[in-house]
C-alpha cells in the first residue's frame, strides 16, 4: 500500500478544524513534500519525523513522499501534526496496518529520539474533534489530563512513537489519562483587607454585579490596586461553558497550569505599563497568539498606572471593550479570540503623585490635565464606573478589621444580582446588564419612566454625557436595582448610577 490517511486537528485562533493527513509514497528520487499551507514549524516536520522514525527502530522508506493536509485551503500551524504524519507515512509504506487508527485523532510533537512531546491548544483541538463526531483521541502523555476534560471522549496517551507503533501493530495498551482531583479553593486577597474607601467598595460591588468596566482615580495609597486585585474574589466561579472557553485560551497560550483542570476562577491579568499592543490584544508572526485582553476573558484585565501605558496600547482596547472579541488580520489569514473581560483602570491624579493629594501637589494645572489626558475621551466613554477615591484617614487605617465586610459576603450579593439579571435577559441571550444593547433598554417593556430619567436626559441634551454614556448609566441603574433586590430601577438608582459614571459621587 502506498497511500494512508490519519486524522489530526488544526487550530485557527481558538477554533479547531479536523484535518486529514494524507501520505502518498511513489517511485522516484527520495524526497518529502508537504502541501496544504503549512507554516515553517510544519515544514520542518520532515526532518523531525525522519529522525524520530529511524531512532524508533522503524525503516525509513527511500521513495518520493508526498504529505498533504486537507482541507488544503486551511492554514496549518505548529508541530502538533508530527505524530499523525509519522503514522500516515509508516502506514503508506506498509509498515503499519492503520485500521486501529480509523476515526482516531492523533496529536503530538516528535523529538528526534522518538519521544512525543506536549503541544499547545490540546483542549480546543479535542473539543473540535468531539464536535466533528470523533470519540477517540491519542495525545502526548503530558496533555492527557487536559484532553480528558472534554466529556464523552475516549483519551489515550503515548510517550514515544515506539509505543504508538506497538499499539497499532501488536495491540499493546496505551497510557490512560491520570485521575485529576478537583482544585482546592484558593485563599486569595480579601476585601476585608481594604481600609475605608466605602465609595471604592461600592463601585467594585456594582462593577462585579453587572460586569461593568471600572476606573479608579486617586492618590497613591488610597487602595486602588488593593480594590482591583480583590475584584475576582467577589465574582462567581465560571460555569462549564465559560470554564472551557477560558481554559482553551490558556491552553493555546501555553499558560495552562499542570494537572489539566478546568479553570473555574475568573482570570486576572495585570500587564506591566510597558506592555506592547500585541501583548495586550494579541499578535505574533503566523498564527496570532491571544493577548492579555483575551487571557482575561470572563475575568479581569487590570491596568495599573494606566496613563503610563502607550497611547497605541490603550486605544487598541477600544474595539475589544465594545464588541467582546479581538479580530486580528494577518497576511496568512485572520484570527478571532473572545475578549469579554472587565477592564479596571487605576491612575494617580498627576505625575508627581504626592501621597497627600492636592494639598502638596507640585504639578501645574496643565501638567495634571496632560497626564490624565493620556486616557482619551473615547476610551473613558467605554468605562461604566469612574470614581475618585479620597486619601485613607488614620482612623480608617487603624480601625479593627472586624467591621469590614469580607469578600464572601459581598460575593453572595453579587451572585444574587447576577442571577436576577440572567433570568431577566434570558430571552435576549444575555447574562449581564453590561452586555444588553442600548436599544433594548430604551424600548418597552424595559424603558424607564421619564420622571426617573429626567436628570439623565438633561445631561445628554447639555452634552455632558454621550449617547453611549446614557446607555451605560441605564445599565448601571439596573445593576443597582438588582443588588437591592428590586425588579426595576427608580429615580434614586439612576441618580447613583450618574454619580458612579461621572465621578461626582460623594
Amino acid at each position: 500500500m502506498s497511500y494512508a490517511k490519519v486524522l489530526c486537528v488544526g487550530l485557527v485562533g481558538v477554533t479547531g478544524h479536523l484535518v486529514e493527513v494524507e501520505a502518498d509514497l511513489a517511485a522516484g528520487l527520495p524526497a518529502v513534500v508537504i502541501s496544504g499551507l503549512p507554516d515553517t514549524a510544519l515544514q520542518e516536520a520532515r526532518d523531525r519525523v525522519r529522525a524520530a522514525v529511524v531512532n524508533s527502530g522503524q525503516r525509513w522508506p527511500n521513495r518520493r513522499i508526498t504529505l498533504n493536509l486537507l482541507p488544503a485551503t486551511l492554514p496549518k500551524f505548529g508541530s502538533a501534526f508530527d505524530l499523525a504524519i509519522a503514522a500516515a507515512l509508516l502506514g503508506g509504506s506498509g509498515e503499519l496496518p492503520l485500521l486501529p487508527l480509523e476515526k482516531v485523532v492523533v496529536l503530538g510533537e516528535l523529538g528526534l529520539d522518538g519521544t512525543v512531546r506536549p503541544v499547545r491548544g490540546v483542549l480546543p483541538m479535542v473539543a473540535a474533534a468531539a464536535r466533528a463526531g470523533i470519540q477517540r483521541v491519542i495525545v502526548p502523555v503530558a496533555n492527557a489530563a487536559e484532553a480528558a476534560v472534554i466529556p464523552g471522549m475516549c483519551v489515550r496517551a503515548v510517550d514515544t512513537l515506539h509505543r504508538l507503533v506497538t499499539f497499532v501493530r501488536e495491540g499493546a495498551p496505551l497510557i490512560d489519562p491520570p485521575t485529576v482531583a478537583p482544585a482546592p479553593p484558593g485563599a486569595g486577597p480579601d476585601l476585608a483587607d481594604v481600609a475605608g474607601q466605602e465609595l471604592g467598595r461600592r463601585a467594585l460591588e456594582v462593577a462585579a454585579a453587572g460586569g461593568h468596566h471600572l476606573a479608579l482615580l486617586g492618590p497613591p495609597g488610597a487602595g486602588k490596586t488593593m480594590l482591583a486585585e480583590r475584584l475576582p474574589s467577589i465574582l462567581p466561579e465560571l460555569d462549564d461553558d465559560a470554564a472551557l472557553e477560558v481554559t482553551a485560551l490558556h491552553s493555546i497560550a501555553g499558560l495552562l497550569p499542570p494537572g489539566g483542570r478546568l479553570l473555574r476562577r475568573p482570570p486576572f491579568q495585570a500587564p506591566h505599563h510597558t506592555a506592547t499592543v500585541p501583548s495586550l490584544v494579541g499578535g505574533g508572526s503566523g498564527l496570532a497568539r491571544p493577548g492579555a485582553v483575551s487571557l482575561a476573558h470572563r475575568g479581569v484585565l487590570f491596568l495599573d498606572e494606566a496613563p503610563e501605558f502607550s497611547k497605541g496600547a490603550l486605544e487598541a482596547l477600544r474595539q475589544p471593550l465594545e464588541h467582546g472579541r479581538v479580530q486580528l488580520a494577518r497576511s496568512q489569514g485572520g484570527t478571532e479570540y473572545p475578549a469579554r473581560t472587565q477592564l479596571v483602570l487605576a491612575a494617580n491624579p498627576c505625575p508627581c503623585a504626592k501621597p497627600a493629594g492636592d494639598a502638596y501637589c507640585e504639578c501645574s494645572p496643565v501638567a495634571r490635565r496632560r497626564y490624565l489626558g493620556r486616557l482619551s475621551g473615547p476610551l473613558l466613554d467605554r468605562i461604566d464606573v469612574q470614581v475618585r477615591l479620597p486619601p485613607v484617614r488614620a482612623a480608617e487605617l487603624m480601625a479593627a478589621d472586624g467591621g469590614r465586610e469580607p469578600s464572601a459576603v459581598v460575593a453572595r450579593r453579587v451572585a444574587a444580582a447576577r442571577g436576577a439579571a440572567a433570568e431577566r435577559w434570558a430571552g435576549l441571550g444575555h447574562r449581564l446588564n453590561a452586555e444588553v444593547p442600548g436599544p433594548h433598554l430604551r424600548r418597552s417593556p424595559w424603558r424607564l419612566p421619564a420622571r426617573d430619567t429626567a436628570e439623565l436626559r438633561a445631561r445628554l441634551d447639555s452634552g455632558s454625557l454621550s449617547a453611549r454614556g446614557f446607555d451605560r448609566v441605564i445599565r448601571l441603574a439596573w445593576t443597582i436595582a438588582d443588588l437591592d433586590g428590586r425588579e426595576r430601577p427608580d429615580r434614586d438608582d439612576v441618580r447613583e448610577a450618574i454619580q458612579l459614571r461621572t465621578g461626582d459621587a460623594t
